[in-house]
């Protein structure tokens, strides 16, 4: 590492390290798992506010800091998961998927040793943080998709109201 690079790297870490303390402190009050994303790593959360520029977000998720903050999240879910948050309903979703997928998502989640349905909502929070991450860098409003509206855009998949901890 060149001595401008280490010096540049200087406050980015520091910055990482004070983020990490800011989500240390909240985990410590055991919220619930959607408040600790939405305060950490939603759209308006420390995470975002910190690393504002695209560049300086993706440095961020590639840190150990960020390891460690997705491992708080993952823990918090992990002990929330059979407790239904009274503030936000839960909804179950079907997707038809070839059975090759299927088999493949319910190998990776016996190798995690997650349920398929944990698997798939870490997958789609993932995604939905990329999409963020896209619509911040080409800069368009935070959840815009205009192939989501789109004739075709929408997948079949059917919302039900039903139980939390369906497996797709």
């Amino acid at each position: 590492m060149t001595p401008q690079a280490a010096v540049a790297a200087k406050p980015a870490h520091h910055a990482a390290d004070a983020v990490l303390q800011v989500a240390q402190r909240l985990y410590k009050m055991d919220p619930e798992w959607v408040v600790f994303f939405r305060e950490v790593l939603g759209v308006d959360g420390i995470v975002r506010r910190t690393f504002g520029d695209a560049e300086a977000l993706v440095r961020f998720e590639c840190s150990p800091q960020y390891s460690r903050i997705r491992e708080m999240l993952d823990s918090l879910r992990s002990r929330q998961q059979e407790q239904t948050p009274e503030r936000e309903a839960l909804r179950v979703v079907t997707v038809r998927m070839p059975r090759s997928l299927h088999e493949t998502l319910k190998e990776e989640a016996g190798q995690l040793r997650v349920s398929i349905n944990t698997l798939c909502i870490s997958k789609l929070m993932k995604l939905l943080d990329e999409q963020e991450h896209r619509d911040m860098t080409e800069g368009r409003p935070a959840g815009s998709n205009a192939t989501a509206d789109a004739p075709g855009g929408r997948r079949n998949a059917k919302m039900k109201q039903g139980r939390a901890g369906a497996d797709l």
